[in-house]
């Protein structure tokens, strides 16, 4: 086939002006799902579907390092991070991510965020309105800090969550927002390199079993320990996402106000855990969180008679694959039922990225996001009662990454028992 070829010098402004549908837009008109660009000065392959997924996926074909920009790396990921290793540097590392997620840590968390659900329902009853997003995004903030093990004031949490929605909300950003994401993560590495460094002196003391003492103590492949700066950087890497889970979840409750059908499911039948977390799964799937990932070359290849020359950068389109009309029936309709027929395929269903999870670079982070979700529905549905007001709940995909204009107020919130 003949690689479709964007024309012009750059088109970085159309991708700001495009957001998520930037990549999907230029495979429909030239009907293909892989075509060429250019983004920051550079040619730029876009891949999107499941075929295309497993090819990204091979660590043999591709490599992370020098995929993300120099605009992402000082605002999102920060400098060293598990996201920009490669081959046997990435899987020690993200062998300590994985060290992560037992079932005993993935149980604690999810205590740790029913408890501030209580909490929070608690406060709220108080108040005559609730920015929910934001409540949320405290939520997972607090939540994360607790699991981790980093000590948080009370007088701080504004603060700390501030900057790490900050970082998240700069990723496809230009001007004040991106900006606001820069001082953010350095004032956050500055907190948190000073807690690594704090542990290594004893100064403060922290339970052995914590993803801040793991990480704190984490030695590299030469059996050094890892500096501090890179130490915060993996520590901000639990935080920053946790914390973004608070997206998800005002998504969920958008979900339960536009598809009631769909939260009948959820408090009807024997099968409550299973609806849920099919509920989880379209949430993921339908509402826009991650628009693509990217990745370089690493060697010359040919795929589907396009060759792919060694350092271009390939962006595979998350959005458009989960949103792929020959891998979803009805993609743009919100239907939780699909997940009955669904196999767990790693490279068809991609909303954090795809790929398998102890070897590749899937988000070994997953399966807290899945679990923090389907809690929280126990919580929407059966624990508490509100109201959401008339107000303009309606996203944009221009915008990267996507929220309801209003932030999704909610109000007359009460406690609800057994």
């Amino acid at each position: 086939m003949v690689l479709p070829k964007e024309s012009g010098l750059d088109h970085s402004v159309n991708l700001l002006k495009e957001g998520y549908c930037f990549i999907p837009n230029r495979m429909r008109a030239s009907n293909t799902s892989v075509i060429q660009t250019r983004l920051l000065g550079q040619k730029v392959i876009c891949i999107r579907g499941q075929e295309a997924a497993e090819l990204f996926y091979n660590q043999d074909l591709f490599k992370r390092q020098g995929a993300a920009p120099r605009r992402i790396l000082k605002s999102l990921f920060g400098k060293g991070g598990v996201q920009g290793l490669d081959e046997q540097a990435h899987k020690h590392r993200k062998a300590l991510f994985m060290d992560l997620m037992t079932c005993d840590s993935l149980k604690k968390i999810k205590q740790i965020a029913e408890k501030q659900w209580e909490i929070a329902i608690k406060r709220w009853e108080a108040i005559e309105e609730v920015e929910l997003f934001h409540e949320l995004e405290k939520l997972m903030c607090i939540t994360a800090c607790q699991w981790t093990g980093v000590p948080i004031r009370a007088i701080n949490l504004h603060t700390r969550t501030s900057d790490l929605s900050a970082m998240i909300d700069a990723f496809g950003a230009a001007g004040p927002r991106h900006w606001r994401g820069r001082i953010a993560r350095k004032r956050a590495e500055k907190w948190i390199t000073y807690i690594v460094e704090e542990v290594r002196h004893s100064n403060i003391i922290i339970d052995s079993n914590t993803p801040l003492y793991k990480i704190t103590w984490h030695r590299d492949l030469s059996g050094e320990l890892l500096d501090v700066h890179t130490a915060a950087v993996e520590v901000l890497n639990l935080l920053r996402p946790i914390t973004a889970i608070g997206r998800f979840i005002t998504f969920s409750t958008l979900a339960l106000y536009e598809f009631p059908e769909a939260k009948q499911e959820i408090m009807s039948g024997d099968n409550r855990d299973q609806n849920k977390e099919m509920f989880v799964q379209e949430v993921r799937r339908y509402y826009p969180f991650a628009p693509f990932t990217g990745a370089r070359v690493n060697r010359d290849f040919t795929w589907n008679h396009v060759l792919f020359k060694k350092n271009t950068l390939v962006l595979l389109d998350i959005y458009g694959t989960n949103h792929d009309s020959t891998l979803w029936e009805n993609p743009y309709t919100f239907n939780p039922k699909r997940f009955l027929k669904w196999e767990g395929n790693p490279f068809n269903f991609i909303p954090q990225g795809g790929g398998e999870y102890d070897l590749g670079h899937r988000c070994a982070g997953e399966w807290i996001t899945i679990e923090l979700m389907k809690s929280s529905l126990h919580f929407l549905t059966e624990r508490m009662s509100y109201e959401i007001p008339e107000q303009d709940l309606r996203y944009s995909l221009k915008r990267m990454p996507a929220i309801p204009a209003n932030r999704l107020i909610i109000n007359h919130v009460r406690r609800c028992s057994y």
